[in-house]
């Protein structure tokens, strides 16, 4: 299948996913609060929403893009802009942005260079990238509704995002970008091994999909893992590990419940 199109397919799948935990939701649910401090339910679909539009603009106009986000101040500015909105308006507003999102990647060359606040990206990461949120942010919403949502398969497209940013983690926290390989071996949802990085070398991440998307998307601790990190390098970067734009994120703290293999 064209990478357009399977990125595309598992964004909507994705979407798909998050969309029947938010359906039954009364208005109270979206109050909940989430395991992102200060972030309700409303505020982790707002999120979504805001840079959903975002992402259009960008592939639409890069330059108008550009200038929006040199006047954004931070992630938590549209999310509380959006506060003074309903539940009923902010998921119809996350519905009608996904669409239009949905829409245009379909319409992109996997090879073109869209705008965004970290580097420039290629629109197929570009969709990775808004999957890997999309996944990230429902992960949010799940646990605020004590939901545990079985893995699928489409997990690897944020495993390699998670991978293809090592640089990213140091390079955002003004650290010098190690010269060494990392090797990453996970065992994916149901089966089946999925690797990146040069065989042989001292510094492996082992362990399941699940733990190192949680890990590199800041939504489980290191500790609360069932990773197996070896050589410095590794240790490194699954200390800072991150596969989103912006600033540093604040990463979650142990819980000191760690995951069985």
């Amino acid at each position: 299948m064209d990478l357009m199109r399977e990125l595309v397919a598992d964004l909507r799948a994705e979407t798909a996913s998050l969309q029947a935990l938010l359906s039954p939701l009364e208005p109270a649910g979206w109050e909940l609060p989430t395991p992102a401090q200060g972030w309700a339910i409303r505020d982790q679909i707002s999120h979504l929403a805001y840079f959903d539009d975002a992402a259009v603009t960008a592939a639409a106009d890069p330059a108008a893009f550009r200038a929006a986000a040199a006047a954004l101040t931070s992630a938590d500015e549209p999310v509380e802009r959006a506060r003074s909105m309903t539940p009923a308006d902010v998921h119809a507003w996350f519905g009608t942005a996904r669409a239009a999102l949905l829409a245009t990647l379909s319409g992109l060359d996997a090879r073109r260079r869209l705008p965004w606040y970290g580097p420039d990206m290629s629109a197929a990461s570009f969709a990775t990238a808004r999957l890997m949120e999309t996944w990230a942010h429902g992960h949010d919403v799940a646990d605020a509704l004590g939901v545990t949502r079985e893995p699928a398969p489409r997990l690897r497209h944020v495993a390699t995002i998670g991978v293809r940013a090592l640089p990213y983690s140091f390079v955002v926290r003004g650290l010098a970008v190690p010269e060494r390989p990392v090797r990453v071996e996970l065992t994916m949802p149901g089966g089946g091994l999925w690797t990146a990085g040069p065989e042989g070398v001292p510094d492996v991440v082992r362990g399941p999909m699940l733990d190192f998307c949680l890990l590199v998307t800041q939504r489980a601790h290191r500790d609360d893992t069932a990773l197996e990190v070896s050589g410095e390098t590794a240790a490194a970067w699954t200390a800072i590990a991150q596969a989103f734009a912006g600033p540093p994120g604040r990463g979650r703290a142990p819980s000191g419940k760690a995951r069985m293999p």
